[in-house]
Protein backbone atom coordinates (compact mmCIF):
# COMPACT_ATOMS: atom_id res chain seq x y z
CA UNK A 1 0.00 0.00 0.00
CA UNK A 2 1.38 3.43 -0.90
CA UNK A 3 1.43 6.18 1.75
CA UNK A 4 -1.51 7.85 0.00
CA UNK A 5 -3.50 4.62 -0.04
CA UNK A 6 -2.73 4.12 3.65
CA UNK A 7 -4.01 7.60 4.52
CA UNK A 8 -7.16 7.02 2.47
CA UNK A 9 -7.78 3.68 4.22
CA UNK A 10 -7.16 5.35 7.60
CA UNK A 11 -9.72 8.05 6.84
CA UNK A 12 -12.27 5.45 5.68
CA UNK A 13 -11.79 3.46 8.90
CA UNK A 14 -12.42 6.60 10.96
CA UNK A 15 -15.52 7.42 8.91
CA UNK A 16 -16.85 3.97 9.85
CA UNK A 17 -15.78 4.48 13.48
CA UNK A 18 -13.58 1.40 13.13
CA UNK A 19 -11.06 2.52 15.74
CA UNK A 20 -9.33 -0.87 15.93
CA UNK A 21 -8.49 -0.78 12.22
CA UNK A 22 -7.54 2.91 12.27
CA UNK A 23 -5.30 2.46 15.31
CA UNK A 24 -3.59 -0.53 13.69
CA UNK A 25 -2.44 1.85 10.94
CA UNK A 26 -0.44 4.13 13.25
CA UNK A 27 2.92 3.62 14.93
CA UNK A 28 3.16 3.04 18.67
CA UNK A 29 4.66 6.54 19.01
CA UNK A 30 2.47 8.28 16.41
CA UNK A 31 2.06 11.99 17.08
CA UNK A 32 -1.48 13.27 16.48
CA UNK A 33 -1.38 17.05 16.47
CA UNK A 34 -4.91 18.35 16.01
CA UNK A 35 -3.97 22.03 15.80
CA UNK A 36 -5.10 24.07 17.77
CA UNK A 37 -5.75 21.36 20.41
CA UNK A 38 -3.16 19.48 22.48
CA UNK A 39 -1.06 16.71 20.92
CA UNK A 40 -1.63 13.07 21.81
CA UNK A 41 0.57 10.08 21.09
CA UNK A 42 0.11 6.52 19.92
CA UNK A 43 -3.01 4.49 19.24
CA UNK A 44 -4.34 4.95 22.78
CA UNK A 45 -3.95 8.74 22.60
CA UNK A 46 -5.67 8.90 19.22
CA UNK A 47 -8.49 6.67 20.41
CA UNK A 48 -8.92 8.74 23.61
CA UNK A 49 -9.61 11.85 21.52
CA UNK A 50 -11.52 10.47 18.55
CA UNK A 51 -13.66 7.71 20.01
CA UNK A 52 -15.70 9.96 22.35
CA UNK A 53 -16.14 12.66 19.68
CA UNK A 54 -16.84 10.47 16.64
CA UNK A 55 -18.82 8.03 18.77
CA UNK A 56 -21.28 10.83 19.50
CA UNK A 57 -21.85 11.42 15.80
CA UNK A 58 -24.54 9.56 13.89
CA UNK A 59 -22.53 10.02 10.69
CA UNK A 60 -18.96 10.86 9.73
CA UNK A 61 -17.91 11.81 6.19
CA UNK A 62 -14.50 13.23 5.36
CA UNK A 63 -14.51 14.56 1.81
CA UNK A 64 -10.97 14.73 0.41
CA UNK A 65 -10.80 17.46 -2.23
CA UNK A 66 -7.08 17.21 -2.99
CA UNK A 67 -4.38 14.82 -1.88
CA UNK A 68 -0.68 14.92 -2.74
CA UNK A 69 1.98 12.38 -1.95
CA UNK A 70 5.75 12.83 -2.03
CA UNK A 71 7.75 9.92 -0.72
CA UNK A 72 6.44 9.16 2.77
CA UNK A 73 4.61 12.50 3.15
CA UNK A 74 0.91 12.87 2.30
CA UNK A 75 -1.01 16.13 2.43
CA UNK A 76 -4.70 16.59 1.85
CA UNK A 77 -7.37 19.24 1.90
CA UNK A 78 -10.69 18.00 3.25
CA UNK A 79 -14.12 18.93 4.42
CA UNK A 80 -14.74 16.90 7.56
CA UNK A 81 -18.47 16.40 8.05
CA UNK A 82 -20.10 15.24 11.28
CA UNK A 83 -23.78 14.42 11.68
CA UNK A 84 -24.87 15.53 15.15
CA UNK A 85 -28.45 15.90 16.34
CA UNK A 86 -29.86 15.26 12.88
CA UNK A 87 -27.82 17.91 11.07
CA UNK A 88 -24.43 17.91 9.36
CA UNK A 89 -21.62 20.13 10.67
CA UNK A 90 -18.75 20.90 8.30
CA UNK A 91 -15.17 21.91 8.88
CA UNK A 92 -12.45 22.68 6.35
CA UNK A 93 -9.22 20.88 7.24
CA UNK A 94 -5.68 20.62 5.88
CA UNK A 95 -3.95 17.41 6.90
CA UNK A 96 -0.31 16.31 6.94
CA UNK A 97 0.66 12.67 7.38
CA UNK A 98 4.12 11.14 7.57
CA UNK A 99 4.40 7.39 7.02
CA UNK A 100 7.18 5.27 8.49
CA UNK A 101 7.54 1.55 7.77
CA UNK A 102 4.01 1.28 6.41
CA UNK A 103 2.28 3.04 9.30
CA UNK A 104 1.32 6.64 10.04
CA UNK A 105 3.95 8.16 12.36
CA UNK A 106 2.68 11.76 12.30
CA UNK A 107 -0.82 13.11 11.72
CA UNK A 108 -1.27 16.85 11.91
CA UNK A 109 -4.56 18.56 11.04
CA UNK A 110 -4.94 22.32 10.70
CA UNK A 111 -8.30 24.05 10.98
CA UNK A 112 -9.90 27.23 12.27
CA UNK A 113 -11.07 26.75 15.86
CA UNK A 114 -13.63 29.56 15.49
CA UNK A 115 -15.17 27.80 12.50
CA UNK A 116 -15.25 24.53 14.43
CA UNK A 117 -16.93 26.14 17.47
CA UNK A 118 -19.50 27.88 15.27
CA UNK A 119 -20.25 24.72 13.30
CA UNK A 120 -20.70 22.57 16.41
CA UNK A 121 -22.92 25.11 18.16
CA UNK A 122 -25.12 25.86 15.15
Amino acid sequence: MTPGELVTAFIRALEHKDFDTACSMVTADCEYDNVPFAKVYGPDGIRSVLEPFLGGCTGVDWVVHYQAETGDVVMNERTDRFEVGGSWKELRVAGLFVVRDGQIALWRDYFDQGQFTAAMSG
